[in-house]
This record gives C-alpha cells, sequence and structure tokens, in this order.
C-alpha cells in the first residue's frame, strides 16, 4: 500500500506541472492583448507598457512561467490582473463554496443513483426497471439551466418554500447557507442520477448472470445476503470511477447551474478569468480543479481496493 501511495503521490506531482505547463501556453495563445482587456479600449500607450512592466508580461514566456510556478509552490499565488486581490484567499473561498456544494449533491445523487440502479437491475425488463430508466434519460437529457429555472419556478415561486437565489456570503456557515444550496444541489442531483442509475443497473444485470451469483443461491445463502454482500460490490467497480469524475465537475464544471442560481462557486469565478484574461487566476483555477479530480481518482482506487479484496494496491 506504501509503495502504491508514493508512486501515485509521485505521478500527481508530474501530473500537476504538465499541467501547469500546458495551461500557461495555452494562456499564451488566447486571442487579445491582455493590458488592453484590463485597462479599457482607452488606455494609452504609456498606461499599457507601465501595465506590462508591472505585471512581466514583456518578460519572455518561460521566465514568466518559472517565476510563477515558484510562486505557487511556495505559497504565493500571485494578485489577479482584474481586482487587484490575492488570488490565494479567493480561489480558496470559491473552493469552499463548490466543495459545499459538491459534497451535498453527492451525498443526495450517489445514493439515490446506486438505489434506483439497484432496483431497476433486480427487476430487469419490468414496470420498476422501465419507469427508472426512462425517467433517468429523461431528467440527465434536459439541459441544465432549463432543469434549474424549473426547479426555481415551482420551489421559490410556486410553493415559496426555497430561495430563487443562491448568492451566499463567503464565510456564511453550512447550515445557514443550506436553504440556499438545496436548489442548485437538486439541478446537479438531477443531471448526475442518470448516469450513475444507468451504469449501476447495467452493471448489476451483468452480475446477476454470472455463476457464482446462482452458486450462493443454491448454496442456500439468502438473497439480501447475496445482492448486498457479492452482486453489489462488484457492480459498484465502475459506478466509482463515474463519481470520482463528476467531483471535477462539481468542482469546476458546473458554471451553467452557477450561474443560473447565481451561486459564488469556482466555475464562475474561471468564467470571469477567461473572460478578463486574468492569466494568473485562470492558472490557479486550473491546477485546484485538476487536483481535486487526481485526488478523486486517488481515493477512487483506494475504494476499489475496499469493494473488491481481489485488486492488490502494490
Amino acid at each position: 500500500m506504501s509503495r502504491f501511495l508514493l508512486r501515485r503521490l509521485a505521478f500527481l506531482g508530474l501530473t500537476l506541472v504538465f499541467t501547469s505547463m500546458l495551461v500557461f501556453a495555452v494562456t499564451q495563445l488566447l486571442p487579445g492583448d491582455v493590458a488592453r482587456i484590463v485597462l479599457g479600449r482607452d488606455a494609452g500607450t504609456a498606461a499599457l507598457e507601465r501595465f506590462r512592466a508591472e505585471w512581466g508580461l514583456s518578460d519572455p514566456v518561460p521566465v514568466q512561467y518559472g517565476r510563477w510556478l515558484a510562486g505557487f509552490v511556495s505559497g504565493d499565488w500571485g494578485t489577479s490582473y482584474s481586482t487587484r486581490t490575492e488570488i490565494r484567499p479567493l480561489v480558496l473561498g470559491r473552493l469552499s463554496n463548490s466543495l459545499r456544494l459538491a459534497g451535498l449533491t453527492l451525498l443526495v445523487a450517489v445514493p439515490l443513483g446506486i438505489l434506483l440502479g439497484v432496483l431497476a437491475g433486480l427487476f430487469e425488463g419490468r414496470p420498476v426497471d422501465t419507469l427508472i430508466s426512462v425517467g433517468t434519460l429523461a431528467v440527465v437529457g434536459l439541459p441544465e439551466f432549463v432543469t434549474g429555472l424549473a426547479l426555481i419556478q415551482v420551489f421559490a415561486y410556486v410553493l415559496g418554500v426555497l430561495p430563487a437565489s443562491s448568492a451566499v456570503r463567503s464565510g456564511t456557515p453550512f447550515f445557514e447557507a443550506l436553504p440556499s444550496l438545496v436548489l442548485p444541489a437538486l439541478t446537479a442531483t438531477l443531471v448526475m442520477l442518470g448516469y450513475v442509475a444507468r451504469l449501476t443497473r447495467a452493471q448489476v444485470v451483468e452480475e446477476l448472470r454470472r455463476p457464482y451469483v446462482r452458486t450462493a443461491v443454491l448454496k442456500g445463502l439468502p438473497w439480501r445476503r447475496v445482492v448486498v454482500r457479492h452482486v453489489l460490490r462488484n457492480a459498484l467497480l465502475p459506478t466509482v470511477t463515474v463519481v470520482a469524475i463528476s467531483f471535477g465537475w462539481l468542482i469546476g464544471g458546473i458554471i451553467v447551474i452557477e450561474n443560473v442560481f447565481n451561486y459564488p462557486g469556482l466555475g464562475r469565478l474561471l468564467l470571469f478569468a477567461i473572460d478578463r484574461r486574468d492569466f494568473p487566476l485562470l492558472t490557479v483555477i486550473s491546477m485546484v480543479v485538476v487536483l481535486g479530480v487526481l485526488l478523486a481518482n486517488l481515493a477512487a482506487d483506494l475504494l476499489y481496493a475496499w469493494l473488491n479484496p481481489r485488486i492488490r494496491l502494490d
């Protein structure tokens, strides 16, 4: 186990370095002059030159990258071009909001998706299976903004039980912010639900046809024990992968949902950085999202070993 963790941590570090190089290179290829975008079209030549000199934009790209990487590793994530504030507290505050939303979404979507997938698999070809399959497909096929607007109309305007806007202030305690998190979390849940449920269903159906299930039943094991202790543990392995990938999407990829509900998450901040060509902010957000994906995949590998003892992490 220790050797596996050391290898994965080394791989994680190399991936982060490669990602930083790739993101930094891509930012240099984006169209538009950063100085003119930040200062405006009416800025004079002298002001543009002062801005470039202040931020080191006239230096060679390798020099800019080395300076940024040294600062990032040491904990100095730089200053935003647009807001003139330190990037680290800004990103960490938005990351905290995104983690809240991701945690609440996973807490609802994963158990519910697995439950629906198991029920559909156990009742393959029956009305329960058809209802779950059609229902989850219909929900996942809707665009996120349509689902979000429909939920706002029902729960905020018709029933009046939840706020339409999720513009929570930074540092708001979780339970105080919880009512504002419900609708965006429910929207993200409905998007994830179809993938988790259908994948779980397919794996349950496949596992139920394996010889070991028939053998366990012939030995007299209770059907519930066969499903929970054997079928479900093997069927959940691909689902773990989907959840790990979805974690990265929940951290920085739910830009549409965050915009619909005006939620101050990492996705909206990423969109702001792209729109303003705020390269330091854009690079840091990309690194944070990649790190979250890598850590989620590491957790998925460890969960594989727990669900299936035949997998050895050497």
